[in-house]
């Protein structure tokens, strides 16, 4: 498949123009700054302000909470830069403007999981949660794939997309049914359910920090691989790539980011569907650029969505899952209703 840019309608002529980019080093300096804006906000905005100095002073009365907030951070840093890379590969890897792991099941999967591990086998550790989790959205990546690759099409964007929607619907049931009949699962998963970074320490993060950085590594490193099977399976083939093998591991990438993410935060929304979409709307398509700016712009909204949430229902706390797709979706409602979403090069 050839790579075809997406038009935009000037509304004075009525005539189709290519749309406007940014050059890559200037998103790359302002996703920067945002990243380094939205860390010093997320230290400093809560239910009580903190000034950055009690970071490193430990006499100060505030140091404790400053070292909780920072830890918060930096697990939103990396959930949210995981879901946003495992986004962009995904969509590139089906050629699928809408593929992200909520909608093609791998965040469903991961959630049944560890139900299932949490009112069967009584698992507690989060060390385990991460391995459940990880194996959940690999048996459900495996599955949608299986089954969209049933007919003589084989598995195209669009079977893809049925068959996560299918899959995403039926593990969210057998988690609901679970739930029912386990009232003590039920109170364990809720609060996680709603995807939560808040009350979770630097522990937390460096148990899932190995395969994040596995993940992104793999995902990384197959930008070129995305380029070509962009062109189309036939044409990658004829460029001497094997495709199978390629696929694979990227799909390897995707279910260690997207599998660890959701294990240690729980199911965060449209991160992984909106940012690729921005990011690719201001620099265009090649992965080389899509997939670290994409990993920037997922950080960014992650972390701002939940220090976000901790002002704008004082005294309480609305969690980054909740306040991700409130964020989210105005966004991607914009980005379509502009043009900008860049998804016609898909």
């Amino acid at each position: 498949m050839t790579s075809t840019a997406v038009l935009e309608r000037d509304e004075e002529t009525g005539v189709a123009r290519a749309p406007r980019r940014l050059g890559t080093p200037l998103v790359t300096v302002l996703l920067v700054g945002a990243v380094a804006l939205a860390c010093a906000l997320s230290v400093v905005v809560g239910a009580r302000t903190i000034p950055l100095a009690a970071i490193w002073d430990s006499s100060h009365p505030l140091h404790n909470i400053s070292q909780a907030r920072v830890e918060r951070t930096l697990l939103g840093l990396a959930v949210g830069a995981a879901l946003a890379l495992a986004g962009a590969v995904l969509q590139g890897l089906t050629r699928n403007p809408l593929a992200d792991p909520g909608i093609l099941g791998i965040n469903a999967g991961a959630s049944f999981a560890m139900v299932v591990a949490l009112s069967v086998f009584g698992v507690s550790e989060l060390r385990d949660f991460v391995w459940v989790a990880f194996l959940g959205a690999a048996v459900a990546a495996v599955l949608v794939h299986v089954v969209a690759s049933i007919g003589r099409d084989g598995a195209t964007p669009m079977k893809l997309a049925i068959a996560g929607a299918a899959l995403t619907a039926a593990a969210t049931s057998w988690t609901s049914g679970v739930l029912l009949v386990d009232k003590q699962t039920m109170e364990t998963f809720r609060y996680w359910q709603v995807g939560t970074i808040g009350g979770r320490g630097l522990d937390v993060l460096l148990v899932g920090a190995p395969f994040l950085a596995v993940g992104a590594l793999l995902a990384l490193s197959g930008a070129r691989l995305l380029n070509t099977l962009a062109l189309g399976d036939d044409l990658a083939r004829g460029l001497g790539r094997r495709t199978a093998v390629d696929r694979v591991v990227l799909g390897v990438a995707v279910v260690l980011l997207a599998g660890t993410a959701t294990a240690l935060a729980g199911p965060v929304a449209f991160v992984g569907l909106v940012v690729p979409h921005a990011v690719r709307g201001l620099v265009g398509s090649d992965h080389s650029r899509l997939l670290p700016l994409s990993a920037l712009g997922g950080a960014v909204l992650v972390v701002l969505a939940d220090t976000l949430g901790r002002v704008v229902l004082p005294p309480a706390e609305v969690q980054v899952g909740v306040m991700a797709a409130v964020v989210g979706v105005p966004v991607f409602l914009f980005l379509i209703r502009h043009g900008r979403s860049g998804s016609g090069a898909l």
